[in-house]
């Protein structure tokens, strides 16, 4: 029998050991947490500016300034609720006092290089108000008058719940929404700037009760004149064969120096077109799986403004099951898809199909510049394109091509999970065998899966490694509303406030090669003595990673010593009869396994603890 004194000591290390390690779970997944001045905040709009480096929020009737780093070392607040008697008026209609008759701050845009523009649903009575935050300079300004008051009709909904899009681009704000008090009027405006507003036509044709999740303005090329706006939506769907009420997402664009036609479409869109996104994994018999009900859209920028990459978050709307899909789309692909053939119908008894008549010059979608003119014939503005290209856009806003995703397939499906995945931020990181591209994907409960997708050599084929799933806050069940990513961090939004969380936590993987190689993280590797952050160019004899395969095997052993650089760790840990001892059962990242192997004796049992893939998971 061991000295009943060690045995003692070794169960006191042991219930240490469980409490470092709970603390350590509790601690590791969030850095500092911003909860508003008054212990709550109501996120409802969020900018990350990367040149001041400050958090601007928007809230009910209050707007945040914080200035990034510890999320919460500093912050300046204003008060802006509804103006006078519009609080009351709201009340009289029937609205709730809490969640509706308040003013919820949708929309938060940088205006000029002083100055931002929010604008709020004032208690069912749009407003917009410009906030002076300063130039890039070491004081932290951020004021309003609240005596400069625009109306705000157009720029965002009356309904604090109402879904919006929008982007702000040289002076001019463009917003796809429901802009009428009973949320009826569906449409894309233009407002601001020097030019007169722009708006789509009333017209189920071009938008049938559409749900607007994104704007983005993507250039073409070198011109200019050639910028388009880009609007991301999902709507009810008119083709033929469709069945009443399916949905449909669609990617739809608009000229930016589009200013309407002469005699047709005055002061109207007259570049609009859309197509259909389609997101689905294939199936038996050519029945593919359709998710068409979109939740979130990621533009992932490229040195190639020309040509990001957009990632989408797609659900499917079907009562048989739940699940979810992300696919990435090409900007090649969308264009080519726009520059496809038309759909067309006939009359109410006749079927879509390709439009095959002859298209009208210019054609319709494409921009007035220098590509487009022509000797004799120059097209300085929309006003300038002849009726019948305005009549035939008019006629037909829908492209007959759908765009399909990468690969034809999603990079990330989830089905009959407990939880909806709602947004989605990307991070392009460079790692030893080339660029990953790291997803951090926001569910309805509060947490974070951090995800990569891996392509299987010549295959069509990818790969899910969930990295991590982070609890951003310590109370579960907080849907999460927004995310950012801003120099390293990860900002996450609820309606408990604001979260920062590292995007790398290398620490956490454990203190053994093997661990650090399991857990394919791209940021980081194995340095010969710890899990550190992996930094690109770093001449380190012993760094080791393995993002594609994570075999510690291969890494973990130098091959010109043959000296083993701990492919597993083994621990022992003692215990004593008809009693407890505590086993760290979690892994320290989703690919590694935790095994016990027990050896028992007369006196005593031995435990060793071995981090390598096993059929025999720990229990």
């Amino acid at each position: 029998m061991r000295d009943k004194r060690k045995v003692d000591s070794a169960r006191a290390d042991s219930s240490a050991e469980s409490l470092t390690y709970q603390r350590h779970l509790l601690s590791t997944n969030r850095s500092s947490v911003f909860s508003g001045h008054h212990g709550h905040l109501s996120v409802t709009a969020v900018f990350l500016d990367e040149y001041r480096d400050r958090l601007f929020l928007g809230g009910k009737d209050v707007l945040y300034s914080l200035t990034l780093g510890p999320v919460s070392s500093e912050s300046k607040e204003i008060f802006w609720p509804p103006l006078p008697g519009n609080r009351e008026d709201c009340i009289q209609t029937g609205k709730d006092p809490q969640t509706e008759c308040a003013n919820f701050v949708r929309l938060l845009q940088p205006y000029n290089r002083t100055h931002l523009l929010a604008c709020g649903t004032g208690a069912f009575q749009p407003m917009c108000a410009f906030i002076y935050v300063g130039v890039f300079l070491p004081q932290h300004v951020f004021t309003m008058d609240p005596l400069n008051v625009e109306n705000g009709r157009g720029r965002v909904p009356h309904d604090p719940s109402f879904p919006f899009a929008s982007t702000f681009s040289g002076g001019e704000l463009y917003t796809g929404l429901t802009a009428d008090f009973l949320g009826r009027d569906s449409v894309i405006f233009r407002s601001m700037g020097g030019r007169s507003t722009m708006r789509t036509e009333t017209d189920q044709k071009l938008l049938h009760d559409p749900k607007f999740i994104a704007a983005h303005l993507i250039p073409d090329n070198d011109d200019r004149d050639n910028d388009k706006v880009y609007f991301f939506f999902t709507e009810k769907a008119t083709e033929a064969g469709e069945r009443e009420g399916a949905i449909h997402t669609r990617v739809g664009r608009v000229c930016a120096n589009d200013v309407g036609g002469q005699r047709v479409l005055v002061n109207k869109w007259s570049t609009f077109i859309k197509a259909r996104l389609v997101c689905s994994v294939p199936g038996p018999h050519g029945i593919d799986t359709h998710f068409n009900q979109l939740e979130d859209v990621f533009l992932m920028r490229t040195k190639d403004e020309r040509n990001p990459d957009v990632y989408a978050i797609f659900s499917t709307i079907s009562n048989v099951f739940q699940g979810f899909a992300v696919c990435v789309y090409r900007m090649t692909d969308i264009r080519e898809v726009f520059n496809g053939p038309f759909a067309h119908k006939e009359g109410p008894d006749y079927q879509w199909g390709a439009y095959e008549g002859r298209v009208p010059y210019p054609r319709p979608g494409v921009c007035p510049s220098k590509i487009i003119n022509q000797p004799g014939r120059e097209f300085g503005s929309t006003k300038d394109f002849p009726d019948s290209v305005l009549q035939f856009a008019r006629n037909h806003p829908l492209m007959w091509r759908p765009v399909y995703p990468a690969l034809r397939r999603p990079v990330l499906v989830k089905a009959n999970i407990p939880y909806k995945l709602k947004q989605i931020v990307v991070d392009r990181v460079e790692a030893e065998d080339g660029l990953y591209d790291v997803m951090f994907i926001g569910t309805d409960i509060g947490t974070v899966l951090k995800v990569i997708a891996l392509n299987n050599g010549n295959s069509l084929e990818t790969e899910e490694v969930t990295l991590e799933e982070l609890q951003v806050f310590k109370v579960r069940l907080i849907p999460l509303s927004m995310l950012n990513i801003h120099s390293q961090a990860l900002y996450a939004s609820s309606p408990l406030g604001v979260a920062q969380v590292k995007l790398h936590r290398c620490e956490t993987y454990g203190k053994a090669c093997a661990e650090c190689c399991l857990a394919r993280d791209p940021y980081c590797a194995w340095d010969g003595s710890s899990c550190t952050r992996f930094i690109p160019n770093s001449k380190r004899r012993y760094r080791r990673q393995d993002i594609r395969h994570g075999n510690p095997a291969l890494q973990c052993v130098d091959q010109n010593l043959s000296e083993d650089l701990d492919v597993t760790e083994d621990r022992v840990v003692f215990g004593t009869e008809n009693n407890s001892t505590f086993l760290e059962c979690v892994p320290r990242s989703p690919q590694a396994t935790v095994t016990w192997l027990v050896q028992l004796s007369w006196s005593a049992m031995q435990v060793l603890k071995h981090y390598h893939p096993s059929p025999f998971p720990c229990k």
